[in-house]
């Protein structure tokens, strides 16, 4: 591309403007349900501007319950994880785009929302010993990583997958701190295209399978199909490393996973793609099936073709076998992160059901997202619509205002809910109120 043409399409987004490229005619025939046809809307750049959470301000939940600050001070917080003896793990990194990275005819860069210029590349670990709901302990529990993402307790080793790299350590339950060197148990799959760089992990009930949700590198596979060898996928393997293949596949992001409480179903949150309009792509949680392919990049939700995607590039046979997901949560919501609830404190409503963490939007006229909702599930299936749960993290949608940015969710062993904003580098507690 001519440098001139790369400088001044940077300055333009700097700017507030957009380059778009021109849109492929459409098959109107082709899309017969309820998703609008793409650029029935102008795709458009809108970026939050985070003015964090000033004058006591705090999220909001429904009646029966109370939000309190949990801890602060982070770095980027982004995943969170429970040790087997109650500790909480804080996974603290952040991307690594650079102004002029170029993604499908839209400049993508670090907006007003985050500072992407440097990841902590630690995990900080809070203990509350004397279990009063307030952490009294702070620890770094392992630094020197690269983009830390996921973890996972299995046997006597700690696992932590880094955007490149799955390693192992020794670990004893009850240490605040990891000592010994670790063992790369697999390489992942990163590279000059690495748009979506978390790497979440998760093993089945028996501990004999790790699971590795793996998202593109890119928005719509617009540097090459084989860029995107061992991603948009969920990779299984032995703890060894051995072992690997790819369970599902298609998965443009697949980042929060958890196993519906009484079943042996993995569900995964999908964070899709951009640039086709305001309400599209839908986001969405759903079940995964082993083999299944859900569309990325050829599709979406189902048989919805794709109209940037090449004629000489197509994939109808692939198109053809795409598994229409469970649940819609919204447009351009960034919906990340996945808690199933399991204890009993929160209202029977409550129990087993999901809570989804959405970062927010960046690619809407009106922000979507920055809220963690709720979609009940009863014998192991969805039984409703996402409804809101924690709110008030948007401080003007006029102005795109907003205090902070939700990512992570999770459960602890007191029953109550941990929510991570990553912006603000606060971690939320949500409990029942006690009657």
């Amino acid at each position: 591309m001519n440098m001139k043409y790369l400088i001044l399409t940077a300055a333009a987004v700097l700017q507030g403007y957009q380059v778009i490229a021109q849109a492929p005619k459409i098959n109107k025939e082709a899309q017969s349900d309820t998703l609008e046809l793409p650029y029935s809307t102008k795709s458009v750049t809108n970026f939050s501007h985070v003015i964090g959470w000033s004058d006591n301000k705090k999220p909001s939940a429904p009646e029966g319950f109370v939000v309190s600050k949990y801890a602060d001070g982070f770095q980027n917080p982004r995943w969170l994880y429970v040790l087997p003896n109650g500790d909480v793990l804080v996974a603290e990194s952040n991307s690594h785009h650079s102004i002029l990275e170029k993604v499908g005819g839209t400049i993508i860069g670090a907006g007003k929302s985050n500072d992407l210029s440097n990841s902590a590349n630690r995990i900080t670990l809070l203990r509350d010993a004397n279990k009063d709901g307030i952490p009294e302990v702070r620890d770094t529990f392992l630094a020197e990583l690269n983009q830390p993402f996921g973890m996972l307790v299995l046997g006597n080793w700690f696992y932590v997958a880094n955007t490149d790299v799955l390693l192992r350590f020794s670990y004893k339950s009850g240490q605040t701190k990891i000592t010994g060197k670790g063992e790369k148990v697999i390489d992942l799959p990163a590279g000059k295209h690495n748009r979506h760089w978390a790497r979440n992990i998760i093993a089945n009930t028996a501990g004999t399978k790790i699971y590795i949700a793996v998202g593109s590198g890119s928005n719509v596979a617009e540097n090459g199909i084989d860029e995107e060898v061992w991603k948009a996928d969920i990779i299984e393997i032995n703890p060894d490393g051995k072992g690997k293949r790819i369970y599902a596949s298609g998965l443009r992001n697949p980042v929060g996973m958890g196993w519906a409480p009484g079943t042996n179903t993995l569900w995964t949150a999908v964070n899709e793609r951009d640039e086709l309009g305001d309400d599209l792509v839908p986001d969405y949680l759903t079940s995964v099936k082993d083999g299944g392919f859900y569309g990325w990049p050829y599709s979406y939700f189902g048989q919805h073709e794709d109209p940037r995607i090449k004629d000489a590039d197509k994939r109808p046979d692939l198109v053809k076998k795409a598994i229409v997901p469970d649940v819609d949560l919204g447009s351009h919501t960034a919906s990340l992160g996945l808690a199933f609830y399991t204890k009993k404190a929160f209202p029977e409503k409550y129990q087993n059901g999901a809570f989804i963490g959405q970062h927010g939007s960046w690619n809407r006229s009106v922000l979507s997202g920055y809220k963690v909702v709720f979609v009940a599930f009863k014998n192991g299936k969805p039984s409703g619509i996402p409804e809101d749960f924690l709110t008030g993290f948007i401080s003007d949608l006029d102005k795109s205002e907003v205090h902070g940015r939700p990512v992570a969710v999770i459960v602890t062993p007191d029953g109550s809910l941990l929510v991570t904003d990553d912006v603000s580098n606060t971690i939320w507690k949500v409990s029942a109120v006690k009657k």
